[in-house]
């Protein structure tokens, strides 16, 4: 049977798995000594990833890679839903509601894997010339990436939307395309930024980049900075984290929570925990030179590797003041299920393609 193929165990990427698990423990402690309600939904969320994982690890993904387009289509349909069926929370209307649930969904969350996902069968099936992609292929992937951008920035939901454009444009950077290419694109954003600034950008987003430029910072980010001053060296204990168990700290558990994991375990394990994110990053990339050959494994490897990166650097940003305040999570990190589950998944969808990787490809090209 597919699933006690000896193989599949020699080609599962167990490194990845030890590199992900410390995030989850220190999340998971840091939730618990603030909020055990919440320490409890996430061990719920935890449970439900856990079976995420088992699923999707065993569909034959790639065997059934012609699908893909259509996922990207339903998911497009979904964020074209959202304008005329949108739940509108706190200004901004990015969830479905789902029927007889009682409960919504975020599109832009369930895009992200079908999207990645769905460039790595692109390039498949229009693998790079040895000088790189020329201006009609490009145009053609950035088709793809821009209709996403475009839906999801129009919720309004810029976090989201750039890291997904940085993240498609990233992957063909590291796949290759022609470098007049990324030198015309880096004169035209130039010109053109003081005409998106006025014309494009939301005034509340436009609030964000001048309280982001202005002397003093916001409360939010007033009080992150403090809780990470306040942890030093090495950090307080529990109960000595003053600015989380007062509260002082808004939104300790999710978009600020690595301002409490700085107040609890300091400089030294602020500089631990980004090195356990770079150690993620880079094995996921190095994954394009160990399968240079195999573009659907290049690419979503490369592109888990930058939606981490940017998320990870957005956020860590973010609390420190050196970025406006967006609502991207820490990944894997911060408290939430449908981010958690959603990285999850996307593991998965890798550790999958790894896995199957001969047995799949064999059988899918022997139906082409």
């Amino acid at each position: 049977m597919r699933l006690f193929d000896k193989r599949i165990l020699s080609h599962f990427d167990y490194l990845l798995i030890i590199f992900v698990l410390p995030l989850i423990y220190l999340s998971y402690r840091l939730i618990s000594e603030t909020n055990e309600i919440l320490a409890n939904k996430q061990l719920m969320y935890f449970s439900i990833s856990i079976f995420a994982f088992i699923i999707v690890f065993i569909l034959p993904i790639r065997r059934k890679l012609r699908l893909v387009p259509i996922l990207y289509w339903l998911g497009i349909a979904l964020l074209l839903a959202v304008e005329f069926w949108g739940v509108t929370k706190l200004g901004a209307k990015r969830w479905l509601p789902v029927p007889f649930l009682n409960t919504t969904m975020q599109p832009s969350e369930l895009i992200k894997p079908i999207y990645i996902l769905m460039l790595g069968y692109l390039i498949y099936n229009r693998p790079p010339p040895k000088e790189g992609y020329g201006l009609k292929d490009f145009s053609y992937f950035s088709f793809y990436i821009l209709l996403p951008f475009i839906l999801i920035a129009k919720e309004p939901d810029l976090g989201t939307a750039l890291v997904l454009l940085l993240v498609g444009y990233g992957i063909l950077f590291i796949i290759g395309v022609n470098w007049k290419i990324w030198a015309t694109i880096v004169l035209v954003v130039s010109v053109s930024s003081p005409f998106i600034y006025t014309y494009l950008i939301k005034d509340y987003q436009k609030k964000r980049i001048k309280d982001f430029i202005s002397e003093k910072p916001s409360y939010h980010v007033k009080q992150s900075i403090i809780a990470i001053g306040s942890g030093g060296l090495v950090g307080k204990q529990s109960e000595e984290a003053t600015q989380t168990q007062l509260k002082f700290l808004p939104i300790a558990t999710s978009d600020f929570i690595f301002a409490y994991f700085v107040e609890r375990y300091g400089f030294l394990g602020a500089i631990g925990l980004i090195i356990l994110y770079g150690l993620i990053i880079m094995h996921l990339l190095s994954l394009n030179y160990y399968f240079k050959d195999d573009y659907v494994i290049r690419a979503f490897a490369s592109g888990l590797a930058l939606l981490i990166f940017f998320n990870m650097s957005v956020n860590i940003l973010m609390v420190i003041g050196f970025a406006p305040v967006v609502g991207l999570p820490l990944p894997l990190f911060s408290y939430g299920g449908s981010s958690f589950i959603n990285f999850i998944v996307i593991f998965a969808i890798l550790e999958n393609l790894l896995a199957f990787r001969y047995m799949d490809l064999y059988n899918y090209e022997r139906k082409l």
